[in-house]
């Protein structure tokens, strides 16, 4: 971290978390902050769920939900970029004040709710993108709150915007949308990603679908997931988003209503990648999401079972600059242990988490 940047954090410590996100936002479209590109070597270049990343550093869904900063994104050293969730209807999300840092913790909670400008603002910023990096860039598709058809609107998304990026990820897993992680379910689930790939066919570019999950599943849920991705043939699970727990949390904003997201997360969230990992054979592809803060919980990550991982919370605690450095000690990692490739690595230590 730069000394620039430091001061920066600093800043922006001090101002509301969600004002502050959107500063955040700003310096990027101004230039301001640090955008080294995306560090590659033969470790780690890779390739996942149809992509071919650089390296297997992403960054999750959430930071720019509305698709405004995408080229810098790819320019700030993320081996994939994730934007979103972006529901077929504009919406204003959940009443502020609906993010919280938890300092004590290295964690947040939101509960923003799938704030957000709707398919067609996202288009018309996803057709204006340079496309200057090969950094794969993905959609998050969400619901409507209000929406009479839930799984419909996943589709809307997918047809109205699945073209102008390289992947979507079908988001059933967000807390703060009532009754949304209820799609989970195998019966439901499988009508939703049949639905979603039956969208997918008629494209003429072929769109990976990845589905993100919850770290608040039963083990029983777990393998019912396995067993539907592998039947409407998924192409790959980000495991996980935020969850509802609240154990073990010193900071004043513990009992705030949310998903809780950061350091807390991430033993939970490794366990359900390293069951996931189980049940699904090492055949899939999962992107381990949850906790990450350095190059040695990204490697923790892969050794669990993840192919790739992805970044968000650690962010707004050690800045932008973290994606590149974790790819670089990542691939240090992987050559002090002798590993040629990242894929040699992956699910070395599974076991550990069962």
């Amino acid at each position: 971290m730069t000394l620039i940047e430091r001061l920066g954090l600093t800043v922006l410590h001090k101002i509301d978390p969600e004002r502050s996100h959107g500063l955040a936002l700003m310096a990027l479209k101004a230039g301001l902050a640090p955008l080294p590109g995306a560090y590659t070597s033969s470790r780690l270049r890779c390739h996942v769920g149809g992509l071919e990343l650089l390296n297997p550093v992403g960054l999750a869904a959430g930071f720019d939900k509305n698709a405004e900063v995408v080229d810098g994104l790819t320019r700030a050293g993320f081996g994939f970029v994730e934007v979103g969730a972006i529901t077929p209807r504009a919406q204003p999300g959940n009443p502020k004040p609906r993010m919280f840092r938890l300092m004590e913790d290295q964690a947040v909670i939101n509960r923003f709710g799938f704030n957000n400008d709707g398919m067609e603002a996202a288009a018309k910023r996803l057709t204006r993108r340079k496309r200057e990096r090969p950094v794969p860039v993905g959609l998050n598709l969400g619901a409507n709150k209000d929406s009479a058809d839930r799984a419909g609107d996943y589709v809307k998304v997918l047809d109205r915007c699945g073209p102008l990026v390289d992947f979507v990820t079908v988001n059933v897993s967000s807390p703060n949308t009532e009754k949304l992680r209820d799609l989970q379910g195998a019966e439901a689930l499988h009508a939703l990603l049949s639905g979603v790939m039956d969208a997918r066919g008629k494209h003429d570019k072929i769109i990976p679908v990845f589905l993100k999950i919850a770290p608040d599943l039963r083990d029983t849920e777990i393998g019912e997931i396995a067993d539907v991705a592998r039947d409407v043939r998924l192409d790959a699970i980000i495991a996980t988003n935020t969850t509802l727990d609240r154990e073990g949390l010193k900071s004043a904003s513990k009992d705030e209503k949310g998903g809780l997201s950061g350091a807390p997360l991430f033993e939970k969230s490794t366990r359900v990648l390293a069951k996931l990992s189980q049940a699904t054979e090492g055949h899939l592809p999962l992107i381990g999401v949850g906790g990450i803060g350095s190059a040695q919980d990204a490697y923790t990550k892969i050794k669990a079972g993840a192919s790739a991982v992805q970044l968000y919370s650690a962010l707004a605690y050690k800045g932008l600059s973290l994606a590149d450095e974790i790819a670089r000690g990542l691939d240090g990692l992987l050559a002090r242990d002798g590993y040629a490739h990242i894929s040699d690595a992956i699910g070395t230590e599974k076991d550990k988490w069962l």
